[in-house]
């Protein structure tokens, strides 16, 4: 689902590089003294510096993790999903494993919550002291959450004897002559884990944002006047809203907090690692239920939540607005702004100066339904016409998708014979499916040589779509398509209806409304989940935590000149085993320490 182990860009309230530069620096020599266990307590930047650590080290959204699966192809030969999806994945070469980069973001949080209430962030006022302490705590365990469930997500799977393992639980900050060789927890242990340190976080995080407050009513529980201060009779609210008011926008916060506790609990409830427990499809409904209550439920649905890349989406948005924060309905949790074409440089067609890089497959563009909702397959009531495929689809394949004859910054983009470079397998830089990724890309940038352009992008951590999702999958499981026994105001199939119509879906939706068993409601959630977060990271770990096909051969379309005949071809297998329905431990450390168990089948 995510990239590790590359920087991000958060809204410090010091300046990131300044932190990063404390943290990088925190035990080299400068000015010919060393830094020394004591500079944290001396000069608390450095302290705070571990928490940069800690957030550097959380995973982004990774949509190259797509071509590792039926949904996409790379077409750089040496690239490593390509490699590991073609049988090279072992426990010595795993691209997806954020182990390393987690651990080391856990031992910085760690480090700094064995310190946090001995240090003096604000000497002269004890009123801004405290509020870092609460702030940086609250931070600290949310970020350890955070890094858990990305680990448990990668490596959680069985031993040799079937027992379900998760991850060594490190709740401690390890010092150079500590004993590194712990055993892995139970998944069920691990699972817990993360919720305890969730629980624990929220004592310290209870607001949903971080948004100024001008009354003491609004300020969140636990956050009363002695804390806040007061001067000439009047409440001091500036010394709270410098912490955790608009300058903290990005930051873990406890709405970010009660999203992921909604991951966790549908990843424990899945069935690669649970068999069909019904009290755990509840509890991973609820977590995201209650989320969803609180911007209205289906009412509170982005519109423009599927198209969140565009560029006048972006350009309308800004962490640093003042006075308060701008962000689009959508989002939960995402990077700030930056100017760069670097995502138009990897995947636009070879004509528009591009690498055409990651290229969706057939498979997926089969995925998408027609317009009045049917599926293409459906031969007794889709409209589907083979000999011309790309009429009247689902509105987001046009926007997520480019195709044979499709329109691209005002010219047609020709990936059949004829298509010059853009035609499928001409040069080394063209498709190799007879598709360009169209998803995440800014139209306006120009990559011509002699005058390109940038334009703003983020990386999304977490948006409400998925959540939506969450709720939908895990309701069907529990309650069947229409029940709503907690009272939420809605249920799996009004958030299918909600998001299907938002996608341009004809009304009404006479599809959905003949799927009347969980069966039928799991396969139509299961492909909106594919659709609407297609290539967005997603494919690889869903297919593994559902234990479907992960060996779907990759597939492309041959167009001829005139677009009359399309012949579908394989382009790239998919070579995985079994077990590898659970990804491995780094087997370096597996052999280093002893108590560190490998899932079952890995080597």
């Amino acid at each position: 689902m995510y990239k590790n182990m590359k920087s991000h860009t958060f809204l410090f309230i010091l300046p990131a590089v300044c932190l990063l530069f404390a943290c990088e620096q925190l035990f080299e020599p400068v000015n010919d003294n060393h830094s020394t266990y004591e500079r944290l307590f001396k000069e608390p930047a450095f302290a705070e510096g571990l928490l940069s650590v800690g957030y550097q080290s959380v995973p982004r959204c990774d949509y190259a993790s797509d071509a590792a699966t039926d949904d996409a192809v790379v077409n750089n030969k040496l690239d490593d999903y390509l490699r590991m999806a073609t049988g090279q994945w072992t426990a010595m070469f795993n691209p997806v494993s954020p182990w390393a980069s987690a651990f080391g973001g856990i031992q910085s949080v760690n480090h700094l919550l064995s310190v946090v209430d001995s240090i003096n962030w604000k000497p002269s006022d004890p009123t801004v002291n405290e509020l870092y302490r609460k702030k940086f705590k609250g931070e600290a365990y949310g970020i350890r959450a955070c890094l858990k469930f990305y680990v448990l997500m990668s490596v959680a799977g069985p031993d040799e004897s079937g027992n379900m393992l998760g991850i060594p639980i490190l709740n401690d900050y390890l010092r150079q002559d500590a004993d590194f060789d712990l055993p892995r927890a139970s998944f069920t242990a691990s699972v817990q884990s993360i919720y305890d340190d969730i629980a624990e976080a929220l004592t310290y995080l209870t607001m949903d944002d971080y948004v100024d407050v001008k009354r003491e009513f609004d300020l969140p529980k636990g956050y009363g006047k002695a804390v806040i201060g007061t001067e000439n009779g009047q409440i001091l609210f500036s010394n709270y809203n410098t912490l955790f008011g608009n300058r903290s926008a990005g930051r873990i916060s406890g709405r970010i907090l009660k999203a992921l506790r909604a991951r966790v609990a549908l990843l424990a409830a899945s069935p690669a690692y649970s068999t069909d427990d019904a009290s755990l499809w509840a509890a991973a409904a609820g977590h995201a239920g209650v989320l969803l209550q609180s911007i209205g439920g289906v009412n509170g649905l982005d519109p423009e939540g599927h198209r969140y890349y565009l560029k006048a989406l972006v350009d309308n948005v800004d962490l640093t607005a003042q006075p308060a924060p701008k962000d689009q309905k959508e989002m939960i949790w995402r990077t700030g702004r930056s100017l760069s074409n670097s995502r138009e440089a990897a995947n636009y067609p070879p004509t528009f100066y591009g690498n055409g890089r990651y290229n969706p497959t057939q498979n997926i563009v089969n995925a998408f339904p027609m317009d009045d909702g049917y599926p293409i397959d459906d031969l007794l009531h889709s409209s589907y016409d083979p000999a011309n495929p790309y009429a009247n689809r689902d509105p987001r394949f046009y926007l997520y998708v480019i195709h044979n004859n499709s329109t691209w910054k005002g010219v047609t983009v020709t990936t059949g014979v004829g298509g010059a470079n853009d035609a499928r397998d001409s040069i080394p830089t063209s498709t190799r499916t007879g598709y360009y990724l169209k998803k995440h890309l800014v139209e306006e940038v120009n990559l011509i040589p002699t005058g390109p352009t940038t334009h703003y992008h983020y990386d999304v951590y977490m948006r409400y779509t998925e959540f939506f999702l969450i709720y939908a999958e895990a309701a069907n499981e529990a309650w069947g398509p229409d029940g709503d026994p907690q009272g939420y105001g809605f249920t799996a199939r009004d958030v299918i209806e909600a998001i299907r119509q938002r996608a341009g879906i004809s009304q009404p939706d006479s599809y959905l409304a003949s799927l009347s068993t969980k069966e039928d409601m799991r396969r139509m959630i299961r492909n909106e989940r594919r659709l609407e977060l297609c290539f967005e990271g997603f494919r690889f770990w869903d297919l593994r935590r559902w234990k479907e096909n992960i060996n779907e051969t990759a597939r492309g379309v041959e167009i001829d000149r005139n677009a009359t005949q399309y012949k579908y071809v394989d382009v790239e297998p998919r070579l995985y085993e079994d077990y590898m329905y659970y990804g491995p431990l780094p087997q370096q450390d597996v052999i280093r320490y002893g108590n560190l168990v490998q899932n079952r089948g890995w080597k």
